[in-house]
């Protein structure tokens, strides 16, 4: 029998949020927004590390609270709300390296989709596992605004982003029902070989799987109106939260 996988889950959490200040650490139900996504990745029973990437020292105490390591701080130059992931990812897999921690793969699980639970990653990782010849697996979503309705404006005229379908009823003018199904990503999860972004310079690489995300796994919180409409389904019980182990974060 072949020895598991070595994962990590990386979780980050830049400070600079502007479209919802300190998003990351705004409570939600009584605890941080990061705390759910500690929880789920601890309580998934997959990982064999929980890392938290920040450059936030308050961040980095609170994600210790909630049971996530923070082996180090994330430096200034990947930390600013243009820096790609790519940056971040491959410095935190060095410096585990660097620290005879090596692992095979890892998951990105953003605190920005707190309804993720330890059951979505669980059956996600078994579908990654499950695969051979991929290089990372990403969560999606069937869109619910087609793309084949959507326009590029350039000057005073408008041209179809996806000018396909037969030239008498081109797909801008196709009802949605007889569209080919188009899936859009979504923040609740990426799988990924170490090797991917270590050699080839690529969180995703070239060969995808695709995770089709259930219910209220893939609902991420970048905008207010976000926030208020997740609080609205929580309270409806439209929505649910992975448990916290431990009291509230104070301080």
């Amino acid at each position: 029998m072949s020895a598991p996988l070595k994962a990590v889950a990386l979780i980050p959490a830049r400070a600079g949020s502007k479209r919802i200040p300190d998003k990351n650490v705004t409570a939600l139900a009584g605890h941080p927004l990061i705390a759910y996504t500690i929880c789920a990745a601890r309580q998934s029973g997959v990982f064999d590390a929980v890392i938290v990437s920040t450059d936030s020292e308050r961040y980095a105490a609170i994600a210790r609270h909630y049971g996530a390591e923070v082996p180090v701080l994330r430096p200034a130059e990947i930390s600013c709300d243009t820096s790609p992931d790519i940056n971040w990812v491959r410095f935190t897999l060095q410096e585990l390296a660097r620290n005879d921690r090596a692992f095979e793969v890892f998951s990105l699980l953003r605190p920005t989709s707190p309804c993720r639970k330890p059951e979505t990653i669980r059956r996600a990782f078994a579908r990654f596992t499950g695969e051979s010849g991929a290089d990372s697996l990403r969560a999606v979503e069937k869109c619910e605004q087609h793309p084949g309705k959507m326009w590029i404006v350039r000057g005073q005229r408008m041209h179809p982003l996806m000018p396909m379908g037969p030239k008498e009823v081109p797909f801008h003018s196709t009802q949605y029902a007889a569209l080919p199904e188009v899936y859009v990503q979504n923040a609740s999860l990426e799988i990924a070989w170490t090797r991917v972004p270590l050699e080839l310079g690529s969180i995703a690489g070239e060969v995808l799987i695709p995770f089709l995300t259930e219910g209220d796994e893939g609902f991420d919180v970048n905008h207010p109106a976000d926030w208020r409409l997740l609080e609205m389904a929580l309270a409806r019980g439209e929505a649910t939260l992975p448990y916290i182990d431990r009291l509230a974060f104070i301080g």
